[in-house]
C-alpha cells in the first residue's frame, strides 16, 4: 500500500505498475469497451502497423476484434467513425478517439520543435511551413487524396519549391513539403481517409484545435492518470519534446506550494515519491494505488502503448527482456509477453489465411513454462486469435525475426 513520508505519498513500483495495467484495461478485458474507450484509455494507439494497433485496441475489451476497430475507423457513415487515423505522439502514425481531436491537435501544435533535423538545403522557412499547411487544409477540404495527388496540389498552390525532391524517403527522394506532412495532422487539417485500394490517402477532418495551453494541462492529466507516477523527463519522452519545456509545463501546473508535502499546492498536479525514479506527479489526489500483486499472462503486439509509455522501463523490462525485448532502448520493437505484469519474453505471428501460429519465446528460464502458466499462455493466443479473427496455435521457442517483422 502507499505511504507517507516526509509528507509525500510514497509510491512502490509494484503499485504504480499495478494501477497503470488496471487503467489500461490490462487485468482483464473489459465488457462493453468500445474501440474509442480503449484509444482513450492508452492515450493513442501506435498505427505504423494497422494489425497491431487492431491488436492492443482488441485486448482491452471483452469481444472486441479487428472488424470493429475497422468499423470505428472507417464506417462508410463517416458520423460513425469514432476513431481517426493521424500523426499523434512522437509525430508517428495513431489511431486516436475522434471526440478527442481538438485537444490533441491543441496540445501537439503547441509542442516545441527541437532544432530542425534536415540539411540547410533541404529546409524550409517558417513562412514557406504556414504556406504548406495552408495549402495542404485546403487541398484536402472536401476530399481524399492519395500522397501524389496531395503533392501536386501543394506544388501547384505554393510553388516549384515545394516539390523540389530533397527528402530521403524509402530508397527514392521526396518532395520537401513532405517534412511538414506530422505537422498538418498536428494542426489539425490532415488525417487519414479510407484506402483507395492499397494506396493510404488523405483528408481533412475539418478539426479546430483548443487553446494550446487548455489542451496541454489536459493532456499532462491524462497522461499521469494512465500512467502516472510520472517526471517531466518522462512526459517529454512519450512526446518527443524538449525536456526543460516538459519541466516548466508541470512547474506551472503544479501551483503555488509545489515542493512542499502531498496535497499542499493549489496546482491539479500533486509530487509524490515513486521508487525508482525519484520525485514524480500524479494527478492532484488522484494517490490511491492497488494494494494486490499483478497477476496473469499477457501478449502485447508491436507499440503497445503500456510497453512504450511505463517507466522507469528497467522496472519494465527486466533481467534479459532489458536487452532482448527493448532492442536498444526502443521500447516497441518487439511484441512482448507480460507475465505478472513484467516483461518477461518476446512472440510473433504468422498468419496464413485463417491460421495463425503464435511462438512465444520466454526469456528467464530454460525450463519449460510451469503448467498453470502454459494453460493461461493458450487462453490469450486464443483471444489473440479470435480478436485478429483467425485460428492461433501457440507455440515455445526462439523467435528469429527481426523487430517490425
Amino acid at each position: 500500500m502507499t505511504t507517507r513520508a516526509r509528507g509525500y505519498v510514497t509510491v512502490t513500483w509494484p503499485e504504480a505498475n499495478a494501477r497503470r495495467l488496471a487503467r489500461q484495461h490490462l487485468s482483464g478485458p473489459v465488457p462493453d469497451l468500445s474501440p474509442a474507450e480503449a484509444v482513450g484509455a492508452m492515450l493513442g494507439t501506435h498505427a505504423q502497423v494497422l494489425s497491431a494497433a487492431e491488436l492492443s485496441v482488441g485486448l482491452r475489451g471483452a469481444g472486441l476484434t479487428r472488424t470493429d476497430v475497422r468499423t470505428a475507423l472507417w464506417a462508410d457513415d463517416p458520423a460513425r467513425r469514432t476513431l481517426v487515423k493521424t500523426f499523434g505522439p512522437r509525430g508517428t502514425v495513431h489511431l486516436l478517439p475522434a471526440a478527442d481531436l481538438p485537444l490533441w491537435t491543441g496540445a501537439l501544435s503547441a509542442v516545441p520543435t527541437g532544432p530542425n533535423p534536415f540539411p540547410k538545403d533541404a529546409r524550409m522557412t517558417p513562412d514557406q511551413v504556414e504556406e504548406v499547411v495552408a495549402a495542404i487544409g485546403a487541398a484536402l477540404t472536401g476530399a481524399e487524396l492519395t500522397v501524389d495527388e496531395l503533392s501536386d496540389e501543394v506544388v501547384a498552390r505554393t510553388g516549384p519549391w515545394a516539390g523540389d525532391l530533397v527528402m530521403p524517403g524509402f530508397q527514392e527522394m521526396w518532395p520537401r513539403w513532405r517534412q511538414v506532412l506530422h505537422l498538418a495532422g498536428h494542426r489539425g487539417v490532415l488525417a487519414y481517409a479510407p484506402n483507395r485500394g492499397r494506396r493510404a490517402t488523405y483528408t481533412n477532418p475539418g478539426c479546430t484545435p483548443l487553446p494550446g495551453a487548455e489542451a496541454q494541462a489536459a493532456l499532462v492529466k491524462r497522461y499521469l492518470y494512465a500512467y502516472g507516477p510520472a517526471t517531466p523527463a518522462h512526459f517529454a519522452r512519450w512526446l518527443a519534446a524538449p525536456k526543460r519545456w516538459a519541466e516548466g509545463l508541470f512547474a506551472s501546473l503544479a501551483g503555488a506550494g509545489a515542493g512542499s508535502g502531498a496535497g499542499s499546492g493549489s496546482g491539479v498536479i500533486e509530487e509524490v515519491a515513486f521508487e525508482g525514479a525519484g520525485p514524480a506527479w500524479v494527478v492532484a489526489g488522484d494517490t490511491e494505488f492497488p494494494a494486490g500483486p499483478v497477476r496473469g499472462v499477457r501478449l502485447l503486439p508491436y507499440f503497445d502503448a503500456f510497453a512504450i509509455a511505463s517507466q522507469p522501463r528497467e522496472r519494465l523490462f527486466t533481467g534479459r527482456a532489458f536487452e532482448r525485448a527493448l532492442g536498444g532502448g526502443q521500447a516497441g520493437n518487439y511484441p512482448v509477453l507480460l507475465v505478472d505484469g513484467t516483461v518477461a519474453g518476446v512472440w510473433h505471428q504468422r498468419r496464413s489465411g485463417k491460421r495463425i501460429t503464435v511462438t512465444v519465446e520466454p526469456l528467464e528460464s530454460s525450463e519449460p513454462l510451469p503448467a498453470e502458466r502454459l494453460r493461461e499462455l493458450e487462453d490469450e493466443v486464443e483471444r489473440v486469435g479470435a480478436i485478429m479473427e483467425g485460428r492461433a496455435e501457440l507455440t515455445v521457442g526462439a523467435v528469429s525475426v527481426g523487430p517490425h517483422a
